[in-house]
């Protein structure tokens, strides 16, 4: 059951079942987490419920935003059957409004899912829906920006960066020295091109190590090549690669000194949770639509990340590092 003692000025009393769609992907997810929070706020009273993927399902709980959380599986426009199931659960629950945040195709035709019988009210970019957000796609425009934008015009006008107070853990299992920091060497093997140089890590962690801090490398089952680069190169790194889980990585950033990743879910966590970070974009991944932004954020960017160099990676480093392990 959410927490709803936050109340917002003016919050919407009329909707009392609303629906919220976010299906990912994780660093998408995130980002959705303050306009899920604005909903939130802007509907204190009402049974909201998140449309998610599995993958996800259990964020949405924790996050204390959401009365019911469903999985989306996803059915495919031949799969009769799926689509029936799931307009039937659409329609019988009865919503007086939806929040369209993942704002595709398939999401949009969620909407004719409703058909024949009454719509609920629908931010989105459905032509004709109740509350219409026009944008020219694909856009450049920062994905806070857009999800801002289409909130306002459905009458939400307090949307704040994702507050990830509510993923926590216990660190302490790691058994972590106070100084350290997190390089998150992946990202989707299918965008090979958002990977700064395995090596070039590498480096970054030798100079970490011989500056006092022990560089704790983060990542999963597709990044284990990387990983393995950078031990050979510091055998001194901590590898946590398969041993975190999502709740570990806001903790972990907290405490860090510095968090060094490319584009890829982690490393925006690590950013949102306030960590100081060197985020690491090729132009060909759009960072005008989604770098992390903040003042503990210093973004480097290069059309070909092979020509980012170490010396640049470690100057943005010296900046931006606390000098002092945060309290």
């Amino acid at each position: 059951m959410p927490d709803n003692s936050e109340t917002a000025a003016g919050a919407s009393q009329e909707h009392r079942r609303i629906l919220v769609i976010k299906l990912g992907a994780l660093g998408d997810l995130i980002y959705a987490l303050g306009p899920m929070q604005a909903i939130r706020r802007h509907h204190p009273n009402a049974e909201i419920t998140l449309l998610t993927r599995p993958a996800y399902a259990e964020l949405g709980e924790r996050s204390r935003l959401f009365d019911k959380v469903w999985t989306d599986s996803e059915p495919k426009l031949f799969n009769l059957p799926g689509v029936l199931a799931l307009r039937a659960r659409l329609t019988g629950a009865a919503f007086d409004r939806v929040y369209d945040l993942q704002t595709s195709d398939r999401t949009g035709f969620y909407h004719r899912l409703f058909w024949p019988g009454p719509k609920p009210e629908w931010s989105g970019i459905v032509p004709g829906c109740s509350h219409y957000h026009h944008y020219k796609r694909p856009t450049l425009t920062h994905t806070q920006d857009r999800q801002r934008t289409q909130l306002e015009i459905a009458g939400i006008t307090d949307v704040r960066p994702s507050d990830l107070a509510f993923m926590d853990s216990d660190i302490q299992r790691f058994d972590l020295p106070e100084s350290f920091a997190l390089l998150i060497p992946g990202s989707s093997l299918k965008m090979a091109i958002k990977r700064w140089p395995a090596p070039y890590y590498g480096e970054i962690a030798q100079r970490l190590h011989q500056a006092g801090i022990m560089p704790v490398l983060l990542g999963g089952n597709e990044d284990q090549d990387a990983i393995q680069t950078i031990k050979e190169i510091c055998p001194e790194a901590r590898d946590l690669s398969g041993k975190t889980t999502l709740y570990d990585i806001p903790a972990l950033a907290r405490a860090a000194h510095i968090a060094i990743g490319n584009d890829t879910g982690p490393m925006h966590m690590a950013a949102l949770s306030g960590c100081p970070t060197v985020a690491i974009f090729s132009t060909k991944s759009f960072p005008d639509k989604a770098a992390p932004r903040g003042e503990n954020v210093s973004l480097q960017v290069e059309e070909n990340l092979d020509d980012l160099t170490v010396e640049c990676i470690w100057e943005a480093i010296q900046k931006k590092r606390r000098s002092q392990p945060k309290a």
